[in-house]
């Protein structure tokens, strides 16, 4: 009788090969989505970061403090909210901050987000 095989002798081991590549595919974009997760949380970290400190300084121009206090309020806020305040700007009730906060990966970068706070336009223009 003669033996019967299946495929030829030179396609032993190919399954292992394709399964290699397989994985290093699967591996790669699930490395790729964490970046891209983690790019992504740092974003929303740093404007929910500064839209509390804008607020926070805002708060403190309309009790009457001066613009430096407002500053260190607003500098407290985003420490504590895992942010650095890279600039303030209050001038009269209105307060303009950036802030930044450190990706969750090292070497990724640094998101930055600005913010903006006080009253609207139209009703400070209405005033008299």
């Amino acid at each position: 009788m003669r033996d019967i095989r299946w495929g030829l002798p030179e396609e032993r081991g190919s399954a292992t090969v394709v399964m290699l590549a397989v994985i290093a595919a699967v591996l790669t974009l699930t490395v790729s989505g964490l970046l891209l997760s983690s790019a992504v949380l740092a974003s929303h970290r740093a404007r929910t970061a500064a839209d509390l400190a804008a607020l926070a300084a805002a708060g403190g121009l309309l009790r009457g403090e001066p613009p430096y206090v407002t500053c260190q309020l607003a500098a407290r806020v985003a420490a504590a909210n895992d942010a650095q305040l890279q600039r303030c700007v209050a001038l009269g009730e209105e307060v303009r901050i950036s802030v930044a906060v450190q990706a969750g990966i090292r070497g990724l970068g640094v998101a930055t987000a600005r913010s903006r706070a006080g009253p609207s336009l139209s009703v400070a223009e209405s005033e008299p």
